[in-house]
């Protein structure tokens, strides 16, 4: 079996530009993805439009094509899709990284696993770009593992003459009470803080901020949820308990990058916020030869990562390896 020179985990944006220098510099690369292409934005919700111009999610030099000011989910799935297809990049899809581990001769064995069969990979660097949207947050609460509780929002036909409270305050919430208030649903919003996120889009806020004033949509700010239960989400605001009617809840409270295979893998991710160690310049973290790109690099921090910079991460990485394989070629 050969002995790659980049092995990248993820097919995401990060992990494709990565894939896309190192073909551009003739390294021996492979990608493996546990689910599908750019699995993040396939498990967008279904209308969603990005913040974003299509420029600024462009890889590889290869242009976005949109008759709108902001591409949809569809048109990024028939880009990245298109992106593959152009620089025919070599992608291994539906086998998930079980373990990472640096031998003594510095080569990494991966153990990938696909159907329930496994097998090891070899290769010289290794290059995380895991993203973090397969990972929500948890209330930790009693409750949070009904049938009726979801992590995820896809569309909102489901949810039809449903009372559905959602937990949130930031845009995948703000957009998924909008879309549900406009399809037929009764929408409550609870958020612990005394008011929504910062980052709420600037088109997005008065259109929320306007449906709460005029009572279309519920809101309860500064309240925690405490319980769920069949039917009924239990919160608490200034000491007080409620009980909230709910066909559905919606937790759209956040995701965080896998730092269990990292630590696995030898990486040292902070207790608390999940950073990980690694040279904020090469991307390299405290295993040699073992790189992060995009989502990964950042713990819980995932508001300051985006399609729009973690796409340069891949160059910078294999710029890095190139020298370094050059070195010992000398």
């Amino acid at each position: 079996m050969p002995i790659h020179d980049v092995l990248v985990v993820g097919a995401g944006p990060a992990g494709l530009a990565t894939a896309i220098a190192a073909r551009h510099h003739g390294l021996d690369y492979l990608v493996v993805e546990k689910g599908v292409l750019v699995n993040s934005i396939f498990r967008f919700p279904t209308q969603m439009v990005f913040f974003t111009t299509p420029e600024l999610l462009e890889i590889g030099g290869l242009p976005l094509v949109t008759p709108y000011d902001k591409p949809t989910r569809l048109e990024a799935l028939r880009y990245y899709r298109r992106v593959v297809d152009t620089y025919d990049l070599r992608l291994s899809m539906g086998e998930r990284v079980v373990t990472i581990e640096r031998e003594d001769d510095g080569v990494f064995a991966v153990t990938t696993e696909r159907e329930g069969v496994r097998r090891v990979r070899e290769a010289r660097h290794v290059v995380l770009a895991i993203g973090y949207y397969d990972l929500p947050n948890h209330l930790g609460i009693p409750g949070e593992e009904l049938p009726h509780v979801a992590h995820y929002y896809s569309e909102a036909h489901a949810y039809y003459r449903q009372r559905v409270v959602i937990v949130g305050g930031k845009n995948s919430a703000v957009e998924a009470a909008l879309d549900l208030y406009r399809n037929g649903s009764q929408v409550t919003l609870v958020h612990r803080r005394e008011t929504l996120g910062d980052s709420i889009k600037y088109w997005v806020r008065p259109d929320i901020e306007n449906r709460i004033k005029e009572g279309a949509i519920a809101a309860w700010f500064e309240t925690r949820v405490v319980e769920i239960r069949r039917g009924v989400v239990v919160v608490e605001r200034a000491g007080q308990r409620t009980e909230l009617a709910a066909d559905a809840v919606l937790l759209l409270i956040g995701y965080h990058p896998d730092a269990e295979l990292m630590r696995a893998a030898g990486i040292h991710c902070d207790e608390v916020s999940l950073v990980p160690e690694m040279s904020p310049d090469t991307f390299e973290t405290n295993v040699p030869g073992l790189f992060l790109a995009g989502g990964a690099t950042v713990g819980r921090h995932t508001g300051s990562i985006f399609i729009e910079n973690g796409r340069f991460h891949g160059e910078r990485i294999v710029n890095t390896i190139v020298a370094r394989l050059s070195e010992a070629g000398d």
